[in-house]
């Protein structure tokens, strides 16, 4: 049994953080572990409240782990003060980390923020360097490269500037891209450019995209999938958990994504236009 530990806030309405991270990881067939940086008192319409935990015991959280179970894996998702991303950034390094996804999660889907300035600046300062992997969506990308997307290859060109701050390989998610009828994903390690897009999912129930991708992508890459094969498998299971979302009604706002697909076997027949770029 792989092993994946995701680092992040907690949702206490189901359908983002922690909680999604642990049901995508189940859905996935990898065991997850949590270390858990932030409570948030939160639903579907919006977050009510932010709670972060003392960095010290952030650190104490992925030493118990680290010492006993250990993990394949680790994925980042809400680390929202400057001190909680040191501490996230010297684990990693004194526990040797190779593969280290980052989701930077920025601003919560009702629009509220999760991330202040100094936390930005310390994320790219300390952790972008250390990520295998980076996977903001195109606002996320925005805020980290001071860059203004509106096609794709303003995507292609974000992703140019993040791989220069120091991140292996990224992957710019275009689900709510305004110029595309489509969702096209960017996916680049530096050598290799691809674009990933699948006919955009109609609907409002989609709460914790962001934290379902990248736990995912942490799944597949400790099954040890290739990065691009893991991006494959990843694109085409969110998509199809986006494309149940609308049969569960979660709340009255964003609701949550189907993460076990109607518990139909989690092998996702999703038709993706791949194209290597140029």
């Amino acid at each position: 049994m792989k092993k994946v530990l995701t680092i992040a806030g907690s949702d206490s309405g189901g359908g983002a953080g922690i909680q999604a991270d642990l049901k995508t990881f189940s859905a996935r067939g990898v065991f997850g572990m949590s270390v858990i940086t932030a409570l948030t008192a939160q639903n579907t319409l919006g977050v009510q409240g932010v709670l972060d935990i003392e960095p010290a015991f952030v650190r104490q959280q992925i030493d118990a782990v680290m010492s006993d179970i250990g993990a394949d894996v680790w994925k980042t998702g809400m680390l929202s003060s400057p001190a909680i991303v040191h501490t996230v950034a010297e684990s990693a390094r004194d526990y040797d980390v190779s593969r280290l996804v980052v989701d930077p999660v920025m601003v919560a889907k009702g629009g509220d923020s999760l991330l202040n300035e100094e936390a930005r600046e310390a994320m790219l300062s300390v952790l972008l360097p250390l990520a295998s992997v980076i996977t903001p969506n195109h606002y996320e990308a925005e805020v980290l490269t001071g860059l203004s997307i509106e096609t794709v290859d303003d995507m292609r060109r974000a992703a140019v500037a993040l791989l220069k701050m120091g991140a292996q390989a990224v992957v710019v998610k275009g689900g709510h891209l305004p110029t595309t009828s489509d969702a096209i994903d960017i996916f680049t390690d530096g050598k290799q450019w691809v674009s990933l897009g699948v006919e955009r999912v109609p609907t409002t129930n989609s709460h914790g995209t962001g934290c379902t991708f990248a736990s995912c992508l942490a799944a597949e890459l400790a099954k040890e999938l290739s990065l691009l094969e893991a991006v494959l498998a990843t694109k085409a299971y969110l998509t199809a958990a986006l494309q149940r979302a609308d049969l569960l009604t979660i709340g009255e706002g964003h609701g949550p994504l189907d993460h076990f697909l109607g518990q139909t076997p989690v092998v996702c027949g999703v038709d993706i236009d791949l194209t290597v770029i140029d």
